[in-house]
């Protein structure tokens, strides 16, 4: 199958909805009042990195966060709206540096060079989002925070409550998806993945 336009946008369009149902309240697991909760939601972000490189997973992401500002939108400026939603969402996407090299892995039979990748992919994309969660703690949620407790302080415990395990869940999930079936990151070929 040829990497065409059309196939870019309907994959885009269904991953990206996907993205936004893993996103529904009722398939999360909420911690914090003001929103923060352990999703699968990058998961499909994720996969579009891999399979598409930067384009696939920035502009998945992109429809990801405005997909969820409104199932669940916790709005108190425009640009907190922007840092928390779209951006936030989007650089999940830059995941998609790391997918020549998990390719060539496949290509390669490299189990562990292959894991090795989607960890680090996987890693960026949540340390990213965390970041723009995190800075945007501090500018527009200071209030929130407890007395006593300095205002980075707060924006980090709260933001890595639930960005941690979604990391983990979606390096977890991705690592025993394309393992298996490697041959969905590429378009033709017959490649697996053998023992390192």
């Amino acid at each position: 199958m040829k990497r065409s336009p059309i196939l870019f946008l309907v994959e885009i369009a269904m991953f990206a909805a996907l993205g936004a149902v893993l996103s529904l309240p009722f398939l999360t697991i909420p911690l914090w009042v003001q929103g923060g909760s352990v999703a699968f939601a990058m998961v499909p972000i994720f996969f579009m990195a891999y399979r598409w490189g930067l384009k696939g997973g920035l502009t998945t992401g992109l429809l990801v966060g405005i997909f969820n500002s409104l199932i669940n939108p916790f709005i108190v400026h425009p640009v907190q709206y922007v840092m928390d939603y779209p951006l936030a969402y989007t650089v999940v996407g830059v995941a998609g540096i790391f997918s020549k090299p998990a390719l060539k892995a496949v290509r390669e039979g490299h189990a562990k060079s292959f894991t090795i990748y989607i960890i680090l992919g996987t890693l960026l994309g949540s340390s990213l989002r965390f970041m723009s969660h995190f800075i945007g703690g501090i500018v527009f949620f200071s209030s929130f925070a407890p007395e006593g407790t300095p205002v980075w302080v707060y924006s980090l415990t709260y933001n890595i409550g639930y960005m941690l395990p979604s990391f983990i869940i979606s390096a977890v999930i991705l690592n025993i998806i394309l393992y298996k079936q490697p041959k969905l990151l590429h378009f033709g070929g017959t490649e697996s993945i053998k023992s390192a």
